[in-house]
């Protein structure tokens, strides 16, 4: 089975270094191009993207024939329309396994791209990473990422604790709503 030209989508967290790795070894496997992809997300500062995808397509493309491309927009929407105009086969991407009312605000781009994909998709959970697993770019680890909330340094585009307050808020909503008399209920 050969799927040709692959491409790697990154959010440079943690939870897209697994992906990263395996689809580096099936592009080396098949021979294929490794198309490496990075999405600004909108109203997000894209100031060291382009370093830092540079260092990333550097050290997945040793001995691979490797493209990268640093976009703006809609994350998902961005993925598929490159995979489309490329020709790409196979799209792998990794997940951060978010649930619940965090899934449901921010939404699951790899769910998205799974839906709209023109080919194939892995999705790869940060699970597979494993201890002991080469890193993605061992040389440097990536610098963190900010809240996007409180612009605090985070591993997801969330803090924790931005989450948590997050979620207490939805909760007491729903619990007014719930409420008789709340704002859900009849008149």
């Amino acid at each position: 089975m050969n799927l040709g030209d692959l491409l790697f989508a990154t959010d440079f967290s943690v939870a897209s270094e697994p992906a990263g790795r395996i689809a580096k070894e099936m592009a080396r496997q098949w021979a294929g191009r490794l198309h490496v992809v990075y999405v600004v997300p909108l109203a997000t500062d894209p100031a060291d993207s382009a370093e830092k995808l540079t260092r990333l397509a550097a050290g997945l493309g040793e001995g691979l024939r490797v493209e990268s491309a640093l976009l703006s927009g809609r994350v998902a929407h961005q993925i598929v329309r490159y995979a489309r105009d490329k020709g790409i086969g196979l799209i792998v991407l990794g997940t951060h396994g978010r649930t619940g009312v965090s899934r449901a605000l921010l939404g699951s781009v790899a769910e998205s791209v799974v839906r709209l994909a023109p080919c194939p998709v892995l999705t790869v959970p940060l699970a597979v990473g494993g201890a002991g697993a080469p890193k993605v770019g061992a040389a440097e680890a990536p610098p963190p990422h900010h809240c996007v909330v409180c612009g605090h340094e985070a591993e997801d585009l969330i803090c924790e604790t931005c989450r948590s307050r997050i979620r207490a808020e939805a909760l007491e909503r729903k619990i007014e709503a719930e409420r008789p008399g709340g704002r859900g209920s009849p008149v």
